[in-house]
């Protein structure tokens, strides 16, 4: 019996001294793997980022391309074509296109027209893009190097209303989307951090004022001011200036309850040994926050930003679905989800890929949560004492 409970003491000091061998860093990676489901879905997300990253090289378009045959009739509402993708031993090809008419519902469509075939090819040259935003280049991962006017295009996911390639928007949209959201979190953060901070360092009247600006802030209907906000910009403003102004409007809009738990934090963490200790140095208040008061808050800051990405997605996309967001040339999920508004029975009946652009909303979304989740349960402090105990 004394030498199970020795074993057993042995044991528990070797894994102690190999816990504390470890960096934290290591520890929180260790409980991250996990949890599969956190683990996966960063996997997912990974993958996601990887492809709007390199949406010009991926796809066989451009996001604004529009496609019409050589008797300029558009390609609309093409069907996806990645079902009439066919294989002659190893070489993919597909079939033209050709237009189709139901007298009975009034619609018109596409259809094979197996006289023609078309084979896909890999690194094909096309359109031009800058890959990265920076870096000009026409080849395309593949295609099928056929020009504008000619029906072997393919269009893996099908067409909208004006005959351009929806897989192409959709990843086009996607860096959009997902460039949107860290932007957003970090100007939101920025602010939060900063008022926060100083709400919670100074106390007083200055404690008072902010946190009485932080309850108005919360107060108010987020969607209903951001749509407010979003009204006010000029119309005759570029794309680009526009994307600007909607990350400012959502950064403001997003940065109240941060402040909140920063102030909490701050008010907790200036009462530490360490800090009083710091303080009676002679250390600044600027050392004393930046030093010692921030850094043992970026284990919550990392969660809270990968908890905030996935609302900031659903707003940019709520408001470019409601036309008060990104407008054209540029493209988002939201935007492309613009479509459905107009007859929505009608499109979701005859043209149910439109909606393909609200999947990849839910996924993004889908997996961000489920990485926040991960990652909080992998740096709160009562889960590394219990996890690591048991």
């Amino acid at each position: 019996m004394a030498t199970s409970t020795a074993n057993v003491q042995t044991a528990s000091t070797e894994k102690t001294a190999t816990l504390g061998s470890r960096s934290q860093a290591a520890l929180i990676w260790q409980r991250f793997k996990r949890n599969k489901a956190g683990f996966i879905a960063s996997i997912i997300l990974g993958i996601l980022a990887l492809m709007v990253i390199f949406a010009g090289l991926l796809t066989p378009y451009n996001a604004s391309s529009f496609h019409a045959d050589a008797n300029s009739i558009n390609f609309d509402y093409v069907p996806p074509m990645i079902t009439w993708i066919h294989f002659d031993g190893v070489q993919p090809y597909v079939h033209g296109l050709k237009r189709t008419y139901n007298p009975f519902t009034g619609v018109k469509g596409f259809e094979e027209n197996t006289e023609e075939r078309f084979d896909i090819q890999f690194f094909v040259e096309g359109e031009p893009y800058l890959l990265f935003g920076l870096i000009p280049s026409s080849i395309h991962l593949f295609g099928t190097g056929q020009p504008e006017g000619s029906t072997g295009q393919l269009f893996l996911l099908g067409t909208d209303r004006f005959g351009r390639d929806l897989f192409s928007r959709i990843l086009y949209g996607g860096q959009m989307a997902l460039g949107v959201a860290p932007l957003v979190v970090i100007f939101s953060f920025i602010i939060g951090i900063f008022l926060g901070g100083i709400s919670g360092f100074y106390g007083n009247k200055v404690d008072t004022f902010i946190q009485r600006t932080v309850e108005v802030a919360m107060s108010l209907p987020r969607l209903a001011l951001l749509l407010a906000l979003s009204a006010m910009l000029p119309p005759e403003w570029p794309a680009t200036a526009r994307f600007w102004g909607i990350v400012v409007i959502l950064a403001i809009v997003g940065w109240a309850p941060l402040a909140r738990v920063i102030r909490g934090q701050v008010l907790a963490l200036r009462e530490e040994e360490f800090v009083q200790a710091s303080r009676a140095l002679g250390a600044s208040d600027m050392r004393l926050i930046f030093k010692h008061i921030l850094p043992n808050t970026f284990g919550y800051l990392i969660v809270s930003a990968t908890l905030a990405a996935p609302s900031v997605i659903l707003l940019e996309s709520v408001l470019s679905f409601f036309g008060f967001g990104l407008q054209e040339p540029l493209v988002s999920w939201g935007l492309l989800m613009k479509d459905l508004t107009e007859n929505f029975q009608f499109q979701i009946q005859f043209h149910p890929w439109l909606i393909l652009p609200g999947f990849f909303i839910f996924i993004s979304v889908f997996t961000f949560n489920y990485l926040g989740d991960a990652l909080r349960d992998a740096v709160d402090p009562f889960t590394i004492s219990k996890g690591e105990n048991s």
